[in-house]
């Protein structure tokens, strides 16, 4: 009986060791995440990220997909030699539990850097700084202090940066303060409530008022409601790093390389170059006459690849969509062509809308040619350039610009250089000569707010578009009212 008694001990014993050890290898495994993170992604030949739908994170724009955060995405992909998987979150709650969970590598949404995030997910570098803002519409008195949100209905996404602001000013100088987060509202759907007199405020990052704004004229931003804070991509707390280790490499040679600036630049270079006067006028004339020449624009663009809301952009541009237009220059028709180009592209009449739509498009056409060599979207903002100021000026600030150290091929760069046309120290040493350069600068940068004014306005109308304050909460029961701190 001893004896069976001593070995069971030693069994118990044994057990114990080897139950003890088994779960030391699991929670090292657990906690280790993906143990080769990097060699798994390479291994697997994807890279699967999360990241959710606005203008600067990703969306669908009819047979493409677009977005800052998802080229950026794309570009850490070739950098790895994978392909890009995209899945997109339903609240910014589910992108850091599919971060944590190993289910995807990364999240790439334009996610703040906070300190409450840092105890679930680690950061990598950042790559943009931004502010918080106060939203709200433009016909009222712009608000002077954070006192006005107190009598105000106020509402934000839930789980964001600016719900963690809100508790923490609740908590420190403002117990009264109460507002409503949602947790199925994205930041324009908040914007457009606002325009809509549906609510009072919402809170937005400043990247993306900027690139909501033009859209939503009536909307303005008070002030700001926070110090800069830094976007960045979230991996997992208890991966190896070695994933995170790659994207601190890329994003290095993203900066050095200049191609961190240039993507910053062709998704908000172009912004606040526009108005809200000049953004209503612009929506109010497509309404009123775009209709008119849709098919003409629709024609011409097929005909040379093109796409007809950017044709569309250089017709409003040139003559605001008017087909008798006439400037003092000379310059005729709805898109206002010279004699000599009319003549180089085949048109007799400049006043007739059809023919002058389908000179100035295949004008167009051919300055593209021009700068064939040269990748997109680059290669459209030249040709529009030379459809302005022509290619030969275009050229000249190119060569100036290659004098200088930057690069010539890259429209944020020759941007900078064309103004150097009106100076005689530069223009006197060029083939063309003066030109008034800062004009194909503005030129471009309207057309391209244009061209994003129509994408917008040609997209099916929200779902989410509702009428009235009593029925903002009626398509989803994702809302949650937080309560002024009880005052003892």
């Amino acid at each position: 009986m001893q004896q069976f008694q001593i070995s069971k001990q030693q069994w118990l014993i044994k057990l114990f060791f080897a139950v003890s050890l088994l779960a030391a290898v699991l929670v090292l495994a657990i906690n280790s995440g993906n143990k080769h993170q990097y060699k798994d992604v390479v291994e697997s030949g994807v890279l699967k990220i999360i990241t959710r739908n606005s203008p600067t994170t990703y969306f669908q724009d009819r047979d493409q997909v677009s977005g800052f955060e998802f080229e950026l995405a794309q570009k850490f992909a070739d950098y790895l030699g994978v392909e890009l998987q995209v899945e997109v979150a339903d609240s910014l709650e589910d992108l850091i539990t599919e971060v944590q969970s190993g289910n995807v590598a990364l999240a790439a949404a334009g996610l703040t850097v906070t300190e409450e995030r840092k105890e679930f997910v680690t950061f990598a570098d950042s790559y943009m700084n931004v502010t918080q803002q106060l939203i709200y519409r433009g016909d009222r008195k712009r608000p002077k202090s954070l006192d006005v949100l107190l009598n105000s209905t106020l509402v934000v996404t839930a789980h964001s940066s600016h719900a963690q602001s809100l508790r923490r000013l609740q908590n420190t100088s403002m117990p009264q303060l109460t507002w409503i987060e949602r947790d199925d509202a994205e930041v324009g759907e908040l914007v457009q409530m606002v325009e809509n007199g549906e609510i009072d405020f919402t809170i937005v990052d400043s990247n993306e008022f900027n690139a909501l704004s033009g859209f939503y004229p009536r909307v303005k931003a008070a002030f700001d409601v926070s110090e800069p804070e830094q976007l960045a991509w979230a991996f997992a707390k208890f991966s190896d790093n070695s994933l995170l280790a790659e994207a601190r490499e890329f994003f290095s040679l993203m900066r050095e390389t200049g191609l961190l600036a240039q993507l910053q630049e062709r998704y908000y270079g172009h912004l606040n170059q526009f108005d809200n006067v000049g953004t209503l006028t612009f929506l109010r004339q497509a309404d009123e006459r775009l209709d008119k020449y849709k098919t003409l624009f629709e024609k011409s663009a097929e005909k040379h690849e093109l796409d007809w809301r950017l044709l569309a952009s250089i017709g409003y541009q040139e003559s605001h969509w008017r087909a008798l237009a006439k400037s003092r220059t000379g310059v005729r028709g709805l898109m206002m062509l010279t004699l000599t180009t009319a003549k180089e592209v085949g048109i007799k009449n400049r006043l007739n809308a059809e023919q002058s739509i389908s000179g100035g498009s295949a004008y167009f056409a051919k300055l593209k040619k021009r700068f064939k060599n040269i990748n997109e979207p680059d290669r459209t903002w030249l040709a529009l350039a030379a459809y302005n100021v022509g290619a030969g000026h275009v050229r000249d600030a190119q060569k100036i610009t290659e004098a200088q150290g930057a690069d010539p091929d890259r429209w944020m760069d020759v941007k900078e250089r064309l103004p150097l046309l009106t100076k005689k120290k530069y223009y006197k040493n060029t083939r063309y000569g003066y030109a008034r350069g800062y004009e194909p600068v503005n030129y471009v940068q309207n057309i391209r707010k244009f061209y994003d004014l129509l994408v917008w306005r040609d997209q099916p109308e929200p779902t989410y578009d509702m009428q009235g304050k009593d029925s903002m909460f009626t398509a989803s029961a994702n809302y949650k009212t937080i309560p002024p701190l009880t005052v003892n």
